[in-house]
């Protein structure tokens, strides 16, 4: 059963990423924020980053990629624990169609997910703080 799901999710792509093992960084909030990343999965229109810990960003954010000396702009797709699916902005002028708002079960399903991340992160934050931080 994993295969077909992992198979439904390679046909709604335009184009198969290729592996990859590149070095990155997003930057976020006015370049005031900077998160290291790697790149696992990259095609023309977007990207797989991996995360070393769950990080919460906005869905508007610049990778730079040291190896190519490029900085992109990236829009979040999906967030699923250390992992950030990203579409390139660029992308969107060769199909303008990747505009389109996603179906609506999506939308909901990767909401909850945040959700669930953010949970965990406020859970693990009450519980570093102490009893003094807990508010019923």
């Amino acid at each position: 059963m994993p295969d077909q799901t992992e198979h439904r999710t390679v046909e709604r792509r335009r184009m198969a990423r290729q592996k990859s093992f590149l070095r990155g960084m997003i930057y976020f909030n006015n370049r005031r924020n900077a998160v290291d990343c790697l790149i696992r999965d990259i095609s023309p229109y977007g990207a797989r980053l991996i995360f070393s810990d769950a990080v919460t960003t906005p869905d508007v954010l610049e990778l730079y990629i040291p190896q190519k000396e490029q900085t992109l702009r990236v829009h979040a797709i999906w967030r699923h624990g250390q992992e950030v699916g990203v579409a390139f902005a660029q992308a969107a002028h060769v199909d303008p169609a990747a505009e389109q708002p996603s179906d609506l079960a999506e939308r909901v399903a990767r909401l909850e997910i945040e959700i669930l991340g953010l949970k965990r992160i406020l859970k693990k934050m009450k519980t570093d703080a102490g009893p003094e931080f807990d508010v019923a």
